[in-house]
């Protein structure tokens, strides 16, 4: 654990057998408030010797299916009996999911773009930093279950990111097929650096993340494929050996996003026009979407067509559109290497 420990302090003895319901209290210092803090939810179940699974949700605050999920879990766990440690935080980023939004209400920090985080930094920084300084050092396996929130929506999708050591790939993949999602896209962090799954992987640890539904709302599949699938990783894992998991409904489909050329953005204002539904197969040169002027709707619209070939795994919900904003998404068939 770190020398210099982070400001927010918990009443979870994470040592302790049994279960614990507490929270997290994030210091935050304001007008109304001066002494107080944010109480994040957490949820620990120790049973001993075993694994520790780090099941986290809300790291965007506008996307529910994750964390509604965990929340079910959260309600099963007084009567389950574990081998390992489950340490559940159904909201992560806890002031944007009250707020339903994708960035903190009160800095405006996106979760997912500060990790390590700072200790003597904003709110959102400070959440990033004792996740990474105190949860992940702590977990062997992690989790980090995602929407496409308000500006999309997603086929509902396992994000994979194989280890590099052939003995832990063979353990990853288990996993993987565990979860059984419809699809499995394999990752690609293309550099990016301060994201949650960078963190973890900085650490050394084996990452799930996912994306299981989109605008907003709580996708009622989606969460039945969070739940299905996190028990048979749980199961596998050896976490809960007297659970009975039920059995995979899909065969999961390998994609992959193969760079700029897979996604399609407005290069101005307008409102724009989709001609594709989300899962669908698109070719190189297909017109994605019309992006119309209303300032001057006699003018003809802009035509904006797709760079490669593949398959639609994230449309953009929001008609109007700025220059710079992402309409699709494309993955390609992939194979696990």
């Amino acid at each position: 654990m770190p020398s210099t420990p982070s400001l927010i302090s918990t009443d979870i003895d994470y040592e302790r057998p049994g279960l614990q319901n507490g929270t997290l209290r994030v210091p935050y210092s304001h007008d109304r408030s001066a002494y107080g803090h944010i109480p994040v939810p957490i949820t620990v179940l120790n049973g001993g010797e075993g694994p520790t699974v780090l099941l986290t949700g809300g790291n965007h605050g506008d996307e529910y299916e994750g964390p509604v999920a965990l929340m079910k879990l959260v309600q099963r766990m007084p009567s389950m009996t574990v081998q390992g440690r489950l340490i559940v935080v159904p909201a992560l980023n806890f002031p944007a999911f009250i707020n339903g939004s994708r960035t903190s209400p009160i800095d405006r920090g996106n979760l997912n773009r500060v990790f390590p985080g700072a200790r003597n930094g904003n709110l959102t920084e400070m959440i990033a930093h004792y996740t990474d300084t105190e949860l992940f050092p702590r977990a062997d396996v992690v989790i980090d279950l995602h929407a496409g929130g308000a500006s999309f929506d997603h086929l509902p999708a396992l994000l994979a990111a194989p280890p590099g050591d052939p003995s832990r790939r063979a353990e990853y993949r288990r996993l993987v097929q565990a979860f059984a999602a419809p699809h499995t896209m394999l990752m690609d962090l293309l550099g990016e650096d301060r994201t949650y799954g960078a963190a973890v992987e900085r650490h050394g640890k084996l990452f799930l993340c996912g994306e299981f539904g989109g605008y907003a709302a709580c996708n009622a599949d989606g969460v039945a494929i969070v739940e299905d699938g996190l028990r048979r990783v749980l199961h596998t894992l050896g976490v809960t050996p007297d659970d009975n998991p039920p059995a995979p409904r899909h065969d999961t489909r390998w994609l992959k996003v193969d760079g700029a050329r897979h996604y399609v953005f407005a290069s101005r204002a307008g409102v724009a026009e989709p001609v594709f539904a989300l899962g669908d197969r698109v070719e190189k040169g297909q017109l994605a979407a019309r992006v119309f002027d209303p300032y001057a709707p006699w003018s003809a619209p802009q035509e904006l067509r797709f760079a490669g070939n593949g398959v639609v795994v994230c449309k953009r919900s929001f008609a109007r559109v700025e220059a710079g904003d992402c309409l699709a998404v494309l993955a390609a068939d992939a194979h696990w290497q």
